[in-house]
C-alpha cells in the first residue's frame, strides 16, 4: 500500500502538519537513509502534492520556517528550492526538453536488449529490481533510491538514459518535466559536465540499513556521458496579468491551488480543468500516476467552484474555447504551465480562443517570477540566494 497521502489539499495539509516536527534536525540527519516502505520517518512524502501545487512551495517553506527557522530547516528548504531551480533552468532552456522527447521517442521505437527486462524488474540486481517493483506499485521512490536506480540503469545496465527518464515520467506521482529530465542528466554527467553520480554498493548497503548489498554487481568506475555544453539561457517572458471583467479560470495539473492565484480584477464566471497525464509519453502514463493527477484536479475544481461560487467542470483541451464563449468570458486566465507535456498540450489554445475574440492570460506566481531568473548557472549559486528568497516571499512565516 502506498505511503502517499490522498491527492487532496486537505490530506496534504494534514500530512504537512504531522511531519512539521521532523522538518529540522531529524530531516537533516535521516533524509539520505531509506529504511524501506512503511519505515520512513524522516522524509515528508509530500513531493506529489507540492509538484501539483496542492501545497505551494511558499506555504511549505513558511511552515518549515515557522516551526524551526532557517538554520535548522535549511536542508529541507533547500530540497523545496531544488524543484524551483530545475523548473527555472528548463524554462529558460526549453530546447533541452524538446531534445529529450525526440531522443526518447527514437529510443522507444527501437528499444535495446535488456530494456524490457529492466522494466519488469528482472535484472538479477536485487536492489534495482526491488525499486522497480516499488515504483510500479506505489508511484514513488526515495530520492536516494532514484539516484541509485538511475546510475545503475545508465552505467551498469548500459541502457539509454532517456528510456529510464521515460519510465520515471510514466510511473512517478511527482514526475515533472524539469526535475525528472534534469536529474537524470545530472546522474549521467551531462547536466554538470563531467560530474556524474555513481551508485556504490557500500553506500547502498549503509543507507538502506543493510536491506541491500549489491557488491560485485555494479559498475563503480564508469565514465560520465557527454552531451556537449548546455544551451545558453533565453530571457523569461514577462508575466501576464489577469484580465479585467468576466473570465473563465482554467486549471491544469501543474498548479492546483486556485485560491491563492493573483487574479487581479478578473471576475470568475466559470472554472474548467484539464489533465493530460497520458501525454507524458508515447507509452502513456501508469494508472496510479494518472489517477493521482486526475483526482488532484478534481479536488482543485471542487475547491475553486466553492471559492468562486461558480460551476466547475473537467474538460478536454479542444473544448475550452467553446466553454469560455458559452460562459460569457472575455478572457481565460490560467496559472502558467512550465515547460513540459501540459504546456505542449495547451499550446494550441491561444489561437483557438483568439478566433473567438477571447484572450488567454497565463499568470505566473511571484515565487516563480522571483526565483526562476536566477537559475542561470548551477544550483550552488542559486542556493546562496535562498535566504533572500525566503525573506522576500515569506515575510510573516506561519504554518498553513
Amino acid at each position: 500500500m502506498s505511503e502517499i497521502a490522498a491527492p487532496t489539499r486537505a490530506a496534504a495539509l494534514e500530512r504537512l502538519a504531522a511531519f512539521a516536527p521532523r522538518i529540522g534536525r531529524a530531516y537533516a540527519a535521516g533524509r539520505n537513509l531509506d529504511p524501506g516502505p512503511g519505515a520512513r520517518r524522516d522524509v515528508s512524502l509530500l513531493s506529489p502534492h507540492i509538484r501539483h501545487r496542492l501545497l505551494t512551495e511558499q506555504e511549505v517553506v513558511a511552515a518549515a520556517l515557522h516551526r524551526h527557522g532557517l538554520p535548522a530547516a535549511e536542508k529541507f528548504i533547500q530540497e523545496v528550492f531544488w524543484r524551483t531551480y530545475w523548473k527555472g533552468w528548463l524554462e529558460m532552456r526549453p530546447s533541452v526538453w524538446a531534445r529529450f522527447t525526440q531522443e526518447r521517442d527514437r529510443a522507444l521505437a527501437d528499444p535495446p536488449p535488456g530494456y524490457e527486462t529492466a522494466l519488469r524488474g528482472e535484472t538479477g540486481i536485487t536492489c534495482f529490481d526491488a525499486w522497480m517493483e516499488e515504483l510500479r506499485a506505489t508511484g514513488w521512490l526515495h530520492n536516494h533510491a532514484r539516484m541509485w536506480f538511475a546510475s545503475i540503469w545508465i552505467f551498469t545496465l548500459r541502457l539509454p538514459w532517456v528510456l529510464g527518464a521515460d519510465a520515471f515520467l510514466r510511473h512517478l506521482l511527482d514526475a515533472d518535466a524539469a526535475s525528472n529530465t534534469l536529474s537524470w542528466r545530472w546522474v549521467a554527467g551531462m547536466q554538470t559536465r563531467g560530474k556524474h553520480y555513481v551508485a556504490r554498493a557500500e553506500n547502498i548497503a549503509r543507507c538502506t540499513n543493510g536491506r541491500f548489498d549489491p557488491r560485485g554487481q555494479l559498475d563503480e568506475d564508469p565514465a560520465p556521458l557527454d552531451d556537449g555544453p548546455p544551451p545558453a539561457p533565453l530571457p523569461l517572458a514577462l508575466p501576464a496579468r489577469a484580465p479585467d471583467g468576466p473570465a473563465l479560470l482554467l486549471l491544469h495539473e501543474d498548479d492546483l491551488h486556485p485560491e491563492s492565484l493573483d487574479l487581479g480584477a478578473a471576475r470568475i464566471v466559470a472554472v474548467a480543468g484539464v489533465a493530460v497525464p497520458q501525454a507524458r509519453s508515447p507509452l502513456g502514463c501508469a494508472p496510479g500516476a494518472a489517477a493521482f493527477a486526475e483526482a488532484a484536479l478534481d479536488d482543485a475544481l471542487a475547491r475553486a467552484g466553492a471559492h468562486f461560487a461558480v460551476p466547475a467542470h473537467r474538460v478536454a483541451v479542444p473544448d475550452v474555447a467553446a466553454l469560455a464563449a458559452e460562459s460569457g468570458a472575455r478572457g481565460v486566465v490560467m496559472p502558467h504551465a512550465p515547460v513540459g507535456w501540459t504546456a505542449t498540450a495547451l499550446a494550441p489554445l491561444g489561437a483557438a480562443l483568439a478566433a473567438r475574440g477571447i484572450a488567454l492570460h497565463a499568470v505566473r506566481r511571484d515565487w516563480d517570477s522571483l526565483c526562476w531568473p536566477h537559475a542561470t548557472k548551477g544550483f550552488f549559486a542559486f542556493r546562496e540566494r535562498i535566504p533572500g528568497f525566503c525573506a522576500a516571499l515569506v515575510r510573516s512565516p506561519r504554518a498553513p
